[in-house]
């Protein structure tokens, strides 16, 4: 346990079922099930330099890359998303290049977005809630600190509210008044095996989602930690609104996951590189439920090396 973060409680009952469910020693819910845990990268940008990456980076003008992602998560009981990516549409926006279209990878790897039940929005930039309207029929969970932080004063000002499209802030406003969004306040259980804790720093009200799997606890950091170097070495994010809670939040993610090779981060380029590729899909596809190649400070010192 990280020192000075205090234990979380991870035993309580499920909002999905009236079963209460089994602690560990430390307090974190025990399940039977488990489940297979996919990164679907649908872009990457090697037009990128570490001063993107890495706050008063000492070499901030060296060339970086990024790589976008969201999550599938799945079992025999139920399929769940994680984020979204973003479209045509929202690429336009942004004055960008468009990436392949984050649905149709999401079908080429056998799930329709129209058929999906449960989407979990780690936060409500753009990248990760771009693409939207093709989930007719989802339920979003969602931290209510994210949506008053969106729809809040603070959007006044350009630095904050930059990576907030006013569309799917919109397409989300839209979903609470059908009652599609489900809310929750910090930590809440979603299903047996998944949780979601809230880690603010990189923006008010982001969520990471805690999986059972095969080789342990995995931990979804989405960009409470963007780069494995950024919990890796408490590096901050030039993307930050509270640089002491993204700090803390390194903390909680390594409290939470069963290693630090059991994190995995929101763009990082070495996620494809670690885990083994999905084959014979028509979309890069990687499985984070099986271990990765190398330990992450392997990877990363090996990346410094060749840097160099």
């Amino acid at each position: 346990m990280a020192r000075g973060v205090p234990a979380v409680n991870h035993c309580r009952r499920l909002r999905c079922s009236t079963a209460e469910q089994a602690c560990d020693g430390e307090g974190r819910l025990t399940s039977d099930e488990t489940y297979e845990v996919f990164a679907i990268r649908y872009g990457a940008r090697s037009d990128w330099t570490r001063a993107k990456s890495y706050l008063n980076d000492a070499n901030p003008n060296a060339a970086d890359s990024i790589e976008y992602f969201f999550w599938v998560i799945r079992n025999a009981n139920r399929t769940i998303v994680v984020d979204t990516g973003f479209d045509a549409e929202t690429a336009a926006r942004y004055n960008r290049t468009p990436f392949p279209d984050p649905t149709d990878l999401l079908a080429n790897f056998g799930v329709k977005a129209a058929e999906v039940e449960t989407v979990i929005v780690t936060h409500l930039h753009f990248d990760h809630v771009g693409a939207l309207p093709p989930y007719t029929t989802a339920k979003f969970h969602l931290q209510q600190a994210d949506m008053v932080y969106a729809t809040g004063p603070d959007m006044k000002y350009d630095f904050l509210r930059f990576a907030y499209d006013r569309v799917h802030v919109s397409q989300m406003v839209e979903r609470v008044h059908a009652a599609r969004v489900i809310f929750h306040d910090g930590d809440a259980d979603i299903a047996p095996g998944i949780s979601l804790h809230r880690i603010d720093g990189h923006c008010i009200g982001l969520q990471v989602v805690r999986v059972k799997t095969q080789r342990g606890w995995v931990v979804l950091a989405s960009d409470a930690a963007a780069y494995i170097e950024q919990f890796a070495d408490y590096r901050v994010s030039p993307a930050v609104v509270d640089a002491a809670a993204m700090l803390r939040g390194y903390d909680q993610l390594r409290e939470l996951a069963d290693s630090e090779d059991h994190i995995i981060t929101g763009h990082d380029p070495l996620t494809s590189k670690l885990y083994p590729r999905v084959e014979d899909v028509n979309a890069p596809v990687f499985k984070l439920h099986e271990a990765p190649a190398q330990t992450i400070r392997h990877a990363i010192a090996a990346q410094k090396g060749a840097a160099k």
